[in-house]
């Protein structure tokens, strides 16, 4: 078989086989092997269940939390918005705290008018 003796010169083969050999050698024997073996999987298992427990906490805790994230970045993103907003009316609150101010270029005359105040119609 040309396939045996080419996996007999790969170097992979060659490690797989020495592992093999050496998990074989070290089988637990006795009352002591057995014992080891069952306090490493015990551990490796407590292990486990404690990971999992942590996870499901923080979990638990991400989204217990994410109303209250969510509400704090919707106020943000309102006070970025009104930051950023321009004043419709042109008043006091339109004033730039730069001293900057647009302003159209050009003469301006002021005319001044006069209230008439008519009699109002009694009848």
């Amino acid at each position: 078989m040309p396939q045996m003796n080419r996996d007999q010169r790969n170097a992979a083969w060659q490690a797989a086989n020495q592992w093999r050999a050496r998990a074989a050698q070290t089988q637990p024997n006795g009352l002591v092997g057995s014992l080891k073996l069952l306090l490493t999987w015990l551990a490796f298992g407590a292990l486990m269940i404690v990971g999992v427990v942590l996870g499901l906490f923080f979990l638990l805790i991400g989204w217990a939390m994410m109303p209250f994230v969510r509400h704090k970045m919707k106020k943000r993103l309102e006070q970025m918005r009104a930051d950023n907003a321009q004043d419709i009316g042109g008043g006091y609150a339109s004033e730039q705290p730069s001293g900057q101010q647009d302003a159209l270029e050009g003469s301006y005359e002021v005319k001044s008018y006069e209230v008439k105040n008519e009699p109002e119609n009694k009848g």
